[in-house]
């Protein structure tokens, strides 16, 4: 038995990586809109943070009614019920990664998790 698991991402407009890589502590999608496009709806959560990290390309997101400019490199961390949609700029395809997590589950990190 692996104690690891690999999988390739298609050039997809959404990937769940949930199943594919057995997660058991997180949820994980890579997301693709094209220029223009945007999530079709708003949403929030009763209690997973999001953390988005822009992978490339440019866009927004409007978070609880602001408008945050989001381009490559740039990582947000969204609070559950934050109200939350994504938006591709009008002329760049955005592509980015959702790391979706239970607020306040982190007991430690990799300083103070790591075996050595």
């Amino acid at each position: 038995m692996n104690n690891f698991n690999k999988v390739s991402v298609a050039e997809e407009a959404r990937v769940e990586l949930h199943d594919a890589l057995g997660l058991t502590g997180a949820e994980i999608s890579v997301n693709t809109l094209p220029a223009g496009a945007s999530v079709p709806f708003v949403h929030s959560h009763k209690q997973n943070e999001e953390i988005y990290a822009v992978l490339e390309g440019k866009g927004y997101a409007v978070i609880d009614g602001e408008k945050i400019g989001l381009t490559a490199g740039d990582f947000v961390r969204i609070s559950p019920a934050a109200k939350r949609q994504f938006f591709a700029s009008d002329d760049s395809a955005i592509k980015y990664l959702c790391i979706q997590v239970k607020e306040n589950s982190l007991e430690g990190y990799t300083m103070t998790d790591a075996v050595v």
